[in-house]
């Protein structure tokens, strides 16, 4: 079972690498929109802080966003996904091979980025280290919930904007915990139950949802 997702994930990232197009597009995307925020609002150190769990995190949530349509579509359009489907090996298992695959390409670097960006917003080093690990703990759920409406959408005209309907409302929790866990820091209380829920939900995203997205890539097929 760990040998199928691994190998899962290795091809899928060997995929992502030579569409690195796909990945700059989606670090520059978070970049922009991070930074156009404190042009547009001033120096103000006080209110900066405010905004900045919350527009770091909606910032990270809809870079995530824009690479979920090629999650399966890639492998729909050649016939490799129903190869997968017919395997003897848990379709779940592929599925969560391609969640860490996204994961990896697109969550982990705007993890890694984000204190970068939380700078400009005058943040503080601790609430700079409580973003990352709450990016790196919320993201790989953003990738779980993400495949579901990937799946559901798969192979409709316009899926890009489905995708979106679909999962924007079951992002909400982790956008909420998310940059509560930043907040919290700024204002002088503890992330921990923050990041605690939010770990819950990476479990589920990355654990379950993916058993749910094998029904929905099997209800595509049909």
């Amino acid at each position: 079972m760990i040998g199928m997702i691994v190998a899962i994930t290795a091809r899928d990232l060997k995929l992502a690498m030579r569409r690195q197009a796909d990945i700059v597009s989606v670090l520059f995307f978070f970049i922009i929109v991070a930074s156009l925020f404190p042009l547009g609002i001033g120096p103000e150190p006080q209110l900066l802080k405010k905004l900045a769990p919350g527009v770091l995190w909606v910032g990270a949530l809809l870079a995530t966003m824009l690479s979920l349509p090629r999650l399966f579509a890639d492998d729909y359009r050649d016939g490799t996904l129903e190869q997968l489907v017919l395997a003897p090996q848990p379709l779940g298992l592929t599925v969560i091979g391609k969640v860490i695959a996204h994961w990896l390409v697109s969550g982990l670097p705007l993890a890694l980025l984000a204190p970068v960006l939380g700078i400009q917003f005058d943040l503080e080093m601790d609430a700079l280290f409580i973003l990352t690990v709450s990016l790196l703990i919320g993201t790989p759920a953003l990738s779980g919930i993400g495949a579901i409406g990937a799946a559901l959408t798969l192979g409709l005209r316009g899926g890009g904007v489905l995708v979106s309907l679909l999962v924007l409302p079951l992002y909400i929790p982790v956008l909420i915990f998310g940059a509560g866990a930043v907040d919290a820091t700024v204002t002088g209380m503890g992330a921990e139950a923050h990041l605690s829920i939010l770990g819950a939900l990476a479990i589920a995203g990355v654990f379950f949802a993916p058993w749910a997205t094998a029904a929905a890539l099997r209800i595509s097929l049909e």
